[in-house]
């Protein structure tokens, strides 16, 4: 056989072999190119939900603590329970104060029903009889602040039992048993189990991105899985709009940066069957703008 054939048919499926992965690679790129041109992703976006902090109306001793740091609540358990007594005495006094002021209201009330009798018999004077109604008129009033301050009294007693709110996770427990807080003190966290995604995309990505878009989730917890949802909203304003410092751009150094505006996106899935996620996990959302 001649070289020169030789050396072609050897070339062939050299040829061959290259061209079918010139196509195939061809085939990938445009492939690529359509997909992503259909598709948004980002890797700033994270697990979010709503943090519901747990704190006292009232100051006093922790008489007794119910939960414990990442328990399982429902809504309406106990979580901590503030020493009574001092509210149980205010109350009792608060009922002393309502049955005296009452007590008095009543014999003033009687005053005035006599002094109209007298004063329509000319037995005593105007004055007189306007004392009396001046007195009665007091002493309602009395009563009804005595009334107010017994409701207030029967309120905070009912704050010295703290009852979970939702149902969700006990997280940064501050409180410990014979501790003392005080109003406002921030005593845990709860977490609910039903979370969502923020995504922060660059404002050039939103120009067809609108809420009910199919989401593609992967969470970086969960390698090899994709869970499914759906754009629910787009931030009225950039991230950096509502930030602590917002920039002022009205200087004369201004530059130029590509903002992003967070997205709330909602898993399809209930929260129970999905597996444990937690504020603060990292997602990669992809937004398919079809």
């Amino acid at each position: 056989m001649d070289p020169m054939e030789m050396s072609s048919s050897r070339r062939r499926p050299l040829i061959i072999a290259a061209s079918c992965i010139g196509l195939a690679a061809m085939v990938f790129a445009v492939s690529y190119w359509f997909y992503w041109r259909n598709h948004e992703d980002t890797d700033d976006a994270f697990i979010d939900t709503h943090i519901i902090q747990i704190s006292t109306k009232i100051e006093g001793q922790a008489f007794k603590v119910y939960v414990d740091d990442n328990q399982t609540v429902k809504e309406g358990e106990p979580l901590v329970d503030i020493d009574p007594v001092d509210y149980e005495v205010k109350l009792g006094q608060a009922r002393a104060e309502v049955a005296v002021a009452e007590a008095e209201a009543r014999k003033a009330a009687g005053d005035a029903a006599s002094a109209k009798q007298l004063f329509g018999k000319d037995r005593i004077s105007r004055q007189e009889y306007d004392h009396a109604v001046a007195a009665a008129e007091a002493t309602r009033a009395k009563v009804e602040l005595a009334h107010k301050v017994l409701a207030m009294a029967e309120l905070n007693l009912s704050y010295t039992s703290l009852k979970a709110p939702i149902a969700g996770k006990v997280t940064r427990k501050s409180v410990e048993l014979r501790s003392y807080v005080r109003v406002g003190q921030p005593l845990m966290s709860l977490v609910p189990e039903q979370v969502w995604v923020t995504a922060n995309f660059k404002e050039t990505q939103l120009a067809r991105m609108r809420p009910g878009q199919v989401v593609s989730i992967g969470v970086d917890s969960y390698p090899g899985r994709r869970f499914m949802g759906h754009v629910d909203s787009i931030q009225a304003g950039t991230g950096a709009r509502f930030s602590l410092l917002p920039p002022e751009n009205a200087t004369g150094n201004y530059v130029k940066v590509v903002q992003r505006v967070p997205v709330k996106i909602v898993f399809n899935d209930p929260p129970e069957a999905l597996p444990p996620l937690s504020p603060g996990m990292s997602v990669v959302p992809v937004v398919d703008l079809r």
